[in-house]
């Protein structure tokens, strides 16, 4: 019942007239923090779950199990809403028929599939795209392999940066019609290309990695766009922070002398709450 109401408020988000920025996340810590910023969604991409749990690059090197593993713990620790790049759904549309199933049972409140080559092509420098018979039979397979209904099942291509705008359009409406329940686009370049696509589909659509013509949030939702990204600074900026602090201390700093201490109330009232949680367990006769 949890995870259903965290899924209908990802579909509350994809069913109003307003655009919204999603938190980035990749572990228990940052979407605890997200939550208490009032973030009303959580993105958990492929490129930070690689570098949380394998610290390697975005090169599809995670399994399945590492990344649904890594939304389980996020579940467990907050209740926000979070939406999971799946990348390819892990193999060929049996494995995308799995992952919906794991990455459901992990709490997350919705998912995409795209239709990437992954992993890329021995020798081949650029992206390159599955068929469009093969998308649309991984769309059907993630809708398959959905039990809760409320779950929502995206389908994600980046035609736009690989391919054309027309065979973007001719993918999204083809996605579109397999029954998922929004479009996400990565590669968008301009204003021109969004309106085309908006007048060429019907349902909410999530944007990634946009130009700054891009960025203005009643104009996207003007154009059905209900969630728009804005990559993972967070991370980036969190691994610095632990490279500085580190630096630091091998260097003769005292942990008193280090700046940017600050931090330490949140991470006390996180580890208050923790203690709470974990006596009322003990009041009810749980074990811990």
């Amino acid at each position: 019942m949890a995870f259903r109401q965290r899924r209908e408020k990802l579909r509350s988000i994809l069913t109003g007239q307003g655009c919204i920025r999603p938190g980035s996340v990749y572990d228990a810590i940052s979407i605890r923090i997200a939550e208490d910023l009032g973030f009303p969604l959580g993105m958990f991409g492929g490129s930070v779950a690689s570098l949380a749990v394998l610290g390697d690059p975005d090169i599809a090197l995670i399994t399945l199990t590492e990344l649904a593993e890594q939304m389980r713990r996020m579940s467990r620790a907050s209740v926000l809403p979070v939406l999971v790049d799946a990348d390819h759904g892990y193999g060929n549309a049996l494995n995308v028929r799995r992952t919906v199933q794991e990455l459901e049972a992990a709490g997350c409140a919705g998912l995409t599939i795209e239709d990437t080559l992954l992993p890329q092509a021995f020798a081949e420098a650029k992206t390159q795209l599955i068929s469009l018979e093969e998308g649309v039979g991984k769309m059907k397979a993630a809708l398959d392999g959905r039990s809760d209904p409320s779950l929502v099942i995206m389908g994600r291509t980046g035609a736009a940066a690989v391919t054309s705008l027309e065979d973007t359009i001719k993918r999204a409406q083809a996605y579109q019609a397999t029954g998922v329940d929004a479009l996400f686009f990565t590669g968008i370049k301009s204003r021109a290309e969004l309106e085309a696509i908006a007048a060429a589909t019907r349902l909410p659509i999530v944007l990634g990695g946009a130009p700054d013509e891009l960025n203005a949030l009643d104009y996207l939702a003007g154009q059905r766009v209900r969630i728009a990204l804005q990559g993972h600074a967070p991370i980036a900026v969190a691994t610095q922070a632990v490279y500085d602090t580190l630096k630091a201390l091998r260097e003769g700093t005292p942990p008193k002398d280090l700046r940017g201490l600050a931090s330490s109330e949140l991470t006390g009232r996180i580890m208050r709450e923790a203690d709470v949680k974990a006596r009322s367990a003990d009041f009810l006769g749980l074990k811990r």
